[in-house]
């Protein structure tokens, strides 16, 4: 049986959570959304700062750390802003870093947001 977890975020305004937690996996979808509901729309390096806050406000929300991330998926729309994106992406995570796939694609659904974080990490049963 899957859980939502209440992380504090604003509310989509879609039929989705932010977050659920499922035999103590935790999945979530994060975007660079500010906490007045507004998306930062700054340089990649002021976006990934928001949306890395936001899965780590999450994480915690679901009772884990960021070292419980096993997997991570980094959409971005421009090539250009990997390594800005990776500056900010290397402060939030201890090694061992979770395995990650960085997809380059023509847009997000949310305008102004030049990247979407996709991760999983095991939380553990019971601990949601």
């Amino acid at each position: 049986m899957k859980t939502a977890v209440k992380t504090g975020l604003p509310e989509a305004g879609a039929p989705i959570e932010w977050a659920t937690v499922a035999d103590g996996i935790l999945y979530t979808a994060q975007i660079p959304l500010k906490a007045d509901g507004s998306i930062e729309t700054g340089d990649i390096g002021a976006q990934t700062e928001v949306t890395l806050e936001n899965l780590k406000r999450t994480v915690e929300a679901a009772g884990g750390t960021m070292a419980d991330v096993t997997q991570v998926i980094v959409y971005l729309t421009n090539p250009a802003v990997f390594q800005g994106m990776n500056a900010v992406y290397q402060k939030y995570f201890p090694k061992p870093y979770p395995n990650r796939a960085t997809i380059i694609c023509a847009g997000l659904m949310v305008p102004g947001a030049v990247i979407e974080i996709v991760a999983y990490a095991h939380i553990g049963r019971g601990r949601s």
